[in-house]
């Protein structure tokens, strides 16, 4: 059965958790749905380990909408959520819609972009116009050259409910669903039962409504620096539809992220 917005609503709400994972073509994103991932990001992470960039900063619209329509050719059952890249977005509503219909026309569900409260309004505009939204909030790598690196966000008391409100905004906007990224894992716990909407995280603990991670990290196969919250699943799996299974796997169960993984 098709993923929608009211199936992870549901799953949500049951306590099932949901995963996601990266993914940037067809051949990857029949594979991931398969293995049953409910969630194909077309992340523009895609500068990182397709581009051998040192961030996310050059993925241009045009790549996205590329990769967008790779994945959803190959994604099955699973939902499709891009990313609005860097630059095609922060300008206006009207931009945003403008780029996020590109990506709707090229086969995504949904559409994830950076930033607080202040894109509260944004997020408003598209879902009010038929674009279902992902907010990211927390390290948003999109602003990596603002917070001066890829750094935790939200461990002291007042950053925390910073990013609380800007759940609570976000969400109240319509956003249908919150990433949050490099945060204390009890701060994603509690911006999970502060919003009425599924929460995934990314080295945001285990008390959240599904994780992700990016494919090559699960695969151990990009040469970068291994991130905290990051697990190699190959070690384990031996093959690539192994790894892929053992992380839904270890999602659903609860034991991926473990202690080790969290901040």
């Amino acid at each position: 059965m098709k993923i929608t917005v009211n199936t992870l609503q549901k799953m949500a709400a049951e306590g099932q958790k949901i995963v996601m994972l990266t993914s940037y073509d067809a051949s990857f994103s029949t594979l991931l749905d398969q293995a049953g991932v409910e969630i194909l990001l077309v992340g523009d992470s895609l500068g990182m380990v397709i581009q051998n960039r040192d961030s996310t900063l050059p993925v241009t619209m045009e790549e996205m909408v590329y990769h967008t329509r790779c994945v959803a050719a190959g994604a099955g059952d699973a939902m499709v959520l891009s990313d609005l890249p860097f630059g095609s977005y922060q300008e206006s509503p009207q931009q945003a819609f403008a780029n996020a219909a590109r990506l709707m026309q090229a086969g995504a569900h949904m559409v994830k972009l950076e930033g607080g409260r202040f894109m509260a309004e944004t997020t408003r505009f598209l879902v009010e116009r038929g674009i279902p939204v992902c907010s990211h909030i927390g390290l948003t790598p999109q602003f990596v050259n603002t917070f001066g690196g890829y750094r935790v966000q939200g461990k002291s008391e007042s950053d925390a409910e910073r990013l609380l409100d800007d759940a609570r905004q976000l969400a109240d906007a319509g956003a249908s669903l919150v990433l949050m990224e490099c945060v204390p894992a009890d701060l994603a716990r509690r911006v999970t039962e502060a919003v009425d909407v599924p929460t995934i995280g990314i080295g945001a603990g285990a008390e959240v409504s599904g994780q992700v991670l990016v494919l090559h990290d699960i695969l151990g196969v990009y040469p970068g620096k291994k991130a905290r919250f990051v697990k190699n699943f190959m070690n384990e799996a031996g093959s690539i539809q192994g790894a892929v299974e053992a992380y839904v796997k270890a999602v659903k169960a609860g034991t991926f992220p473990a202690a080790e993984h969290t901040f």
